[in-house]
Formats: C-alpha cells, structure tokens, sequence
C-alpha cells in the first residue's frame, strides 16, 4: 500500500467516528489503523513495516523503503539481445482496455517510452503499463484476463 493511501486512510479514521480499521490485500499484505483511547494518538501498523504512530494534525511519515515493491527496469536476456517488460505489480493482465477492443499492442508492433502495452487490474484499479525503451514487440508471454505476478515477464522487446 502506498504512502499516499495510507495518508487517506488514516485522514478517513480522523474524521470519523471509527476507532479502527485494518485492510488486508489479496496476496496477503496487511494494515491496520487504529486511534489510541480518546482519539489523540493514530497507529498505523503494516505487517511488512515497524509500526508508524502519527498524530491526528500529523500526516504520517512515507513507508520506509522495504515496504515498497522495487520497480527494475527491463532485464536483458542471456544469448540475445531481447529485453524482457515485466510486471510491476501483482493482478489481472489485460491486453486491451475492453474485452471488445483491440490490444494495445501486438507481436510486430514498434512502440516507444510511454506506449501503453497493456492493463494490469489490482484491487479494482486498472494500472497502465507503459513501455520504457523503444523497439519491437517479439513476444507477448502473458495470456489476456490471467493473472500475473510480480516481476513475471508480459513481453520481449527487441531494442532499436
């Protein structure tokens, strides 16, 4: 969970008469917001992360680095010049914004830094993965509305 949902979460808490929530995430990440007796202290605890204690003026601190899920950039392929698009998150891989449109990209197709390449759905939000070189899609390994994980190759590219 980032930095930022977290900011709103505990915002929601504050302003309400809740003395408590805890959120747990599909692949098994957990958070838990509670106020403290009369309201005047939040904790907010991630079972990846030491617990963060804010007061309710306070927004609390950014979740230290480990929390966060590294983003690599593309990883090149031993015995070839292929360079692999992985996936920076877990969820549903999509190649097309609706069932009923046509993929953002397919094997053969240029793209360039910013091309969207496909979909990755994860808790109700629909993530655009961007490309981050330029070239040519060889392969696309990942099947459409299956899931994926992190780091899971979605496509080869071969750099131009």
């Amino acid at each position: 969970m980032r930095a930022k949902e977290i900011r709103e979460l505990v915002r929601i808490v504050e302003q309400s008469n809740i003395n408590e929530i805890e959120i747990t995430r599909w692949w098994g990440r957990k958070i838990r917001i509670s106020k403290a007796k009369g309201g005047q202290e939040m904790q907010v605890i991630h079972t990846t992360s030491p617990v963060i204690e804010a007061r309710p003026s306070e927004t609390p601190p950014p979740l230290p680095p480990e929390a966060k899920p590294p983003v690599e950039p593309p990883s090149f392929i031993e015995s070839s010049n292929l360079i692999e698009i992985k996936a920076p998150m877990v969820g549903t891989f999509y190649r097309a914004p609706a069932h009923d449109a046509e993929a953002y990209v397919e094997e053969g197709d240029t793209v360039s830094p910013g091309k969207v390449l496909c979909i990755i759905e994860a808790m109700k939000l629909m993530n655009e993965i961007e490309a981050e070189i330029s070239g040519q899609i060889v392969k696309v390994l990942a099947e459409n509305a299956q899931p994926v994980e992190f780091n899971q190759p979605l496509f080869l590219v071969e750099p131009s």
